[in-house]
C-alpha cells in the first residue's frame, strides 16, 4: 500500500480531471483498491494551505483514506525521535505555531503495514527528511513519479 506525503498530493493539483481523467480514474481505482491512502495529519497540512478546488472535492469525497493513528504508529513515532537528529523533522516555526507535522505518521503508518511512503523529498545525505528516516529504518520511499512507474501508468 502507498502512504501519500502531503507534498504528492500537492502534485496532483496540476493534474486537472477535465484534462487528465485517464489517470483520475486510475489513481481513484488505486485509492477504491485500498492500495493508496494517507494519514490524518496529511488532510491537516492540506486544510491549512489552500488548494485548487477540484483537489479539495477530491480531498472531501474520499476523507475516509486520511487514518487515526494506531498504537503501533505511536510506538513507532517514539522509536523515529528516540534519534535526537531525527527531531528535526519537526521544525521549530511548525512547533511554534501548532502546526501538523505528517512526516512521522506517514512513515510509521508505512513501517505499520509494510507499506510504501510516497513523498516528493528527496534523499539528503545527512539530513532529517522522509527519505532519511525511511533509510534508517528499512522503510521504502519512493516518489509520485516512481509510483506511476511502478503501476505501468503511461499518457
Amino acid at each position: 500500500m502507498y502512504i501519500l506525503d502531503s507534498n504528492s498530493f500537492r502534485v496532483l493539483e496540476g493534474y486537472y480531471p477535465q484534462t487528465f481523467q485517464t489517470f483520475w480514474d486510475q489513481f481513484n481505482e488505486l485509492v477504491r483498491s485500498g492500495r493508496a491512502g494517507s494519514v490524518e495529519e496529511v488532510r491537516k497540512e492540506l486544510d491549512q494551505r489552500a488548494a485548487r478546488q477540484h483537489l479539495l472535492d477530491w480531498l472531501e469525497a474520499n476523507k475516509r483514506i486520511f487514518v487515526p493513528p494506531t498504537p503501533e504508529d505511536m510506538a513507532f513515532v517514539a522509536r523515529i525521535f528516540a534519534i535526537p537528529h531525527f527531531q528535526q523533522l519537526i521544525g521549530t516555526k511548525q512547533l511554534a505555531r501548532g502546526d501538523p507535522v505528517a512526516d512521522p505518521w506517514i512513515i510509521a503508518r508505512a513501517s505499520s503495514i509494510a507499506g510504501t511512503v510516497v513523498t516528493e523529498e528527496k534523499l539528503k545525505p545527512g539530513g532529517a527528511k522522509i527519505p532519511n528516516v525511511c533509510d534508517h529504518f528499512g522503510v521504502e520511499c519512493i516518489s509520485l513519479e516512481q509510483t506511476l512507474q511502478r503501476e505501468g501508468w503511461q499518457y
